[in-house]
């Protein structure tokens, strides 16, 4: 009887069916080589083996099968399953992020392919028998490098990988053929020298945090822990995270970015050693492919800290998942399928695998704290700082009355500047946040009006003075800054707004002896260059740190008493239902930088709107959750209702028009008034793209799954439309 196996390729495509040759071991989770439209060769997964032909009655042989072991386990393949369900798309888009690239090869032909082989590394062995006696001392004498070299193999228990030996090529074939040592080779290994120290101990505070945590946990699959910043949440995480370990499981530890890895990192390797391993995507496609494949091996034990990708490795028995910072929104996927959120994805996750998943964050999100409150997790509330540091005091200094009584210079009032003076003075540090990074927000003539904007995205340019450009930040485009306004050939364009590249300028400016530096997406290119500035303010290297939200997220200065937020009233005016969740929780996470030791911080907020109700509540988490759930009730948004944006995009004004007012009739037959649009969005064009919006509101107490199956119908009827074809269509699930 013929033998056949659904294939799941990494396309947005469903899986398809090949041919299992005779005599052929395949297995399902087996990673295959197949060929895929005329001469095409992809990697692929065994999805279902079964003995049902396909309907054209021919399919393609699998060519063979790439490792001596499934790639998936039976639980990755229900948890792919769920992502595709859930957030609207195929699994073969779950496959496309959820393996490290080098492991799912793809080649133009069959002869092209070349599965992911392990990476190996010269090793220098040394030959203890003939560094001895009269040897040795003649080498000490006559070659100091060389001997220094041997002794450092000797020390290291007589063996190194090459790039450790520092000597040169030709210098170490001489020692090779005088047999001082032997070159081989191994699997590549990381380093892992590191060394353990004892856990923390927790105060009486943390104590009862982690007694109502370990209680919530034992009738709930999550909880949240709830903690004012610099209360010690991560050191209640290291005892449960210890007690993981201990009995064998797995240990999975969540980060929003990528960049708080480093200090976490280096934090969890002094108390766990070599156990913790990074995974994240902006490490090399073989160091993710290797850290794979060794946990395919490892049974069990492992300790991974790492951004949302760490959550589709392979455990084998994963106990605990802890999601630090869980409000973020960097935890959510924007592009490009699935639209995941890390954080539900991973509480998911851990229901699946039988583990406990603990959320902790000093500023829940209004759904994981609507959730604590109703019983669905359990809950602990931290309300002091650890050790008994004070509370940062908030300032809110209105920026109109500055710059009536003419106290303002540049973008500073004069109560900012003051306390800036008095650091410096007292040799403290100073953080100033602005959430705009570049020159300017834009350009413009001031005889004209003339704005420069992208040609291919319906936004401004924003001016970036240090390297010469004005750059879209959508799609990348730039061209140099304008000398002359096009338009009228008058005058050179002015700079409109301020980004942190123009504060660190006039902060330089009125205080010329202090030490600035900047921390923004144009300085922080990589995890060095994020970890060297960092590394850098942590030394007191500098004096005034200027940065984004990116300082806003697990940084811990001890010299920082005074935090500068420059223009409070940017974060309260976007056009979103999060507007001032989001406003307030990145105002307390900034804050909460401030006096994080003997010291008590202070906080001065920049606003020309100091009624604004929020900054009443800066400080009173209840308040501002329940001032906001009120409001979500009220007008049908999350916690109260689920949320699917569908986005659809073309070059084709017309046909995109059509389109949409096609789907939102389809939509609004099945669901009536819960269907919001067709709208043009506030940037509705993107890449050279125009779009348009669909909003489809379920109610909690709605089936979510049989709403997103009817989507699903009615985007497939579209498309079946002769009329309507060609148009790119994203569902955006639980939008953030």
């Amino acid at each position: 009887m013929s033998r056949f196996a659904d294939i799941v390729l990494p396309l947005a495509q469903p899986a398809y069916t090949f041919a299992v040759g005779e005599g052929m071991e395949v297995r399902v989770g087996d990673a295959v080589a197949v060929q895929f439209g005329k001469s095409s060769v992809y990697t692929g997964i065994v999805w279902r083996l079964h003995d049902t032909p396909p309907r054209s009655g021919r399919a393609k042989p699998i060519l063979k099968v790439l490792y001596d072991k499934p790639l998936l386990s039976e639980l990755q393949m229900r948890f792919w399953e769920w992502i595709a369900d859930y957030y609207i798309c195929s699994v073969g888009e779950v496959m496309r992020v959820a393996l490290p690239s080098a492991i799912k090869a793809k080649a133009r032909c069959e002869e092209e392919f070349e599965p992911y082989e392990p990476k190996r590394e010269v090793t220098v062995a040394l030959v203890a028998e003939a560094f001895v006696g009269e040897e040795r001392e003649k080498l000490a004498r006559r070659a100091p490098k060389r001997y220094e070299a041997l002794c450092a193999i000797e020390e290291a228990g007589g063996l190194l990988p090459r790039h450790k030996v520092e000597l040169e090529a030709s210098v170490l074939r001489a020692l090779q053929r005088s047999g001082f040592v032997e070159l081989g080779e191994r699997d590549y290994q990381l380093d892992t020298e590191w060394s353990k120290t004892r856990l923390p101990r927790l105060s009486e505070a943390q104590q009862r945090a982690f007694a109502e945590i370990e209680e919530g946990l034992q009738s709930h699959s999550a909880a949240l822990l709830q903690g004012v910043t610099s209360s010690g949440k991560t050191e209640i995480y290291t005892h449960f995270i210890e007690k993981r370990l201990s009995r064998g499981e797995d240990v999975l530890f969540l980060v929003p970015e990528i960049s708080l890895t480093a200090q976490l990192v280096e934090r969890m390797r002094g108390l766990f050693g070599e156990s913790v391993t990074v995974y994240h995507s902006k490490l090399t496609p073989h160091q993710r492919t290797k850290l794979y494949t060794d946990m395919l091996s490892s049974e069990s034990g492992n300790f991974v800290v790492g951004a949302r990708s760490a959550l589709f490795l392979p455990y084998k028995k994963l106990g605990l998942v802890v999601v630090d910072e869980e409000h973020d929104s960097s935890y959510k996927q924007t592009e490009p399928n699935p639209r995941y959120n890390g954080r539900d994805a991973a509480i998911m996750l851990a229901a699946m695998s039988g583990a406990k998943c603990i959320l902790g964050s000093a500023t829940p999100s209004l759904e994981s704290y609507a959730n604590a409150l109703s019983g669905k997790y359990g809950y602990s509330l931290l309300t002091e700082r650890y050790g008994g540091v004070e509370l940062p005091t908030i300032r809110i200094s209105d920026t109109v009355r500055n710059v009536k009584r003419n106290e303002r210079k540049l973008h500073f009032n004069k109560e900012l500047l003051d306390g800036i003076a008095d650091r410096l003075a007292n040799n403290e540090q100073v953080i100033l946040f602005q959430n705009r990074r570049g020159y300017s927000p834009y350009m413009e003539c001031p005889t004209c009006g003339f704005t420069a904007r992208c040609p291919h995205c319906n936004v401004n340019l924003s001016a970036h003075q240090q390297k010469g450009r004005m750059v879209c930040h959508y799609c990348g485009y730039y061209e140099p800054v304008m000398r002359f306004c096009p338009n009228c050939k008058t005058e050179e364009l002015r700079p409109m707004g301020f980004g942190t590249e123009r504060v660190e300028e006039a902060i330089q400016k009125l205080f010329p002896e202090a030490r600035v530096l900047r921390l923004d997406g144009d300085t922080a290119t990589s995890s060095a260059a994020y970890n060297r500035i960092i590394g850098a303010f942590a030394r007191h290297e500098a004096d005034i740190l200027v940065g984004t939200q990116i300082i806003s997220k697990g940084l811990d200065f001890a010299g920082v008493t005074l935090i500068g937020i420059l223009n409070g009233d940017n974060l309260l005016t976007a056009a979103d239902f999060r507007a001032e969740e989001r406003a307030w929780q990145l105002l307390m996470q900034v804050a909460g930088r401030a006096g994080r030791r003997d010291t008590r911080g202070e906080v001065v907020i920049q606003t020309a709107e100091p009624q604004h109700p929020i900054y009443s509540m800066i400080g009173d988490y209840n308040r501002v959750a329940a001032k906001l759930l009120a409001e979500r009730k009220q007008f049908g948004y999350p916690p109260f209702v689920r949320i699917i944006r569908v986005t659809m995009r073309s070059g084709e004004t017309e046909r995109l028009v059509a389109s949409s007012l096609r789907l939102g009739e389809l939509l609004r037959n099945r669901f009536g008034r819960r269907v919001l649009g067709p709208v043009s969005p506030l940037i509705d064009r993107i890449r050279g793209e125009y779009r348009v919006e669909i909003m489809l509101k379920i109610e909690v107490e709605s089936s979510f799954a049989r709403a997103r199956a009817i989507l699903r119908e009615e985007i497939e009827r579209l498309r079946e439309e002769r009329d309507y074809r060609n148009i790119t269509i994203i569902c955006d699930v639980d939008i953030i």
